[in-house]
């Protein structure tokens, strides 16, 4: 792009305005509109048409947002639930259910996770809760297994991944439907 002393260009990557005063080569120096001079190579800047500026004073905007709002009826704003309601989170890791696992087998711990999930998921259904999130870990996926087959009974639920930012591999969020009447 050719640019001429006086052309008013704008940098690609920032949002820098200025006025083109001096150009060697593919080096080009602005004054911004803060009067600092700065360097830019040609690539880095576009010009800009100055002539197309709109000028609107605080009195048209008003006006023409209260023209917008003739016959309009005033909404309440609703407040998103889901968005700004975090889910129950339920930690289904052994050491956070039991003081100690001695004497347990695998089948005893197993057991231990998927009664506790099976009583919070009753929990959250019988109180309204819409998400909860089950924490099961990683593992060799046992857990994970057992807990699909525990949420594949209900209807009204929905599960998946868990957000992986927070919460890594190891979790599964479910979402519980609210029926109309109770």
């Amino acid at each position: 792009m050719k640019f001429q002393v006086g052309n008013f260009v704008e940098t690609i990557d920032d949002s820098i305005k200025g006025k083109v005063v001096e150009i060697v080569g593919r080096n080009i120096k602005i004054e911004t509109e803060d009067g600092f001079e700065l360097d830019f190579d040609a690539d880095e800047l576009m010009k800009i048409d100055t002539d197309n500026t709109l000028n609107v004073t605080n009195a048209d905007v008003y006006k023409a947002v209260r023209e917008k709002q003739k016959g309009e009826k005033r909404k309440k704003p609703s407040p998103k639930i889901e968005k700004t309601v975090p889910p129950m989170e339920v930690d289904l890791h052994i050491h956070k259910l039991t003081q100690s696992t001695k004497g347990m087998t695998n089948f005893d711990m197993l057991n231990l996770q998927v009664d506790t999930a099976k009583r919070q998921l009753e929990f959250a259904i019988k109180n309204r809760i819409q998400r909860m999130v089950f924490i099961h870990g990683v593992g060799e996926g046992v857990l994970k297994t057992e807990l699909e087959y525990l949420f594949g009974r209900y209807n009204e639920i929905n599960y998946y991944d868990a957000d992986y930012r927070t919460y890594g591999l190891g979790a599964t969020e479910v979402y519980i439907y609210q029926s109309k009447v109770q």
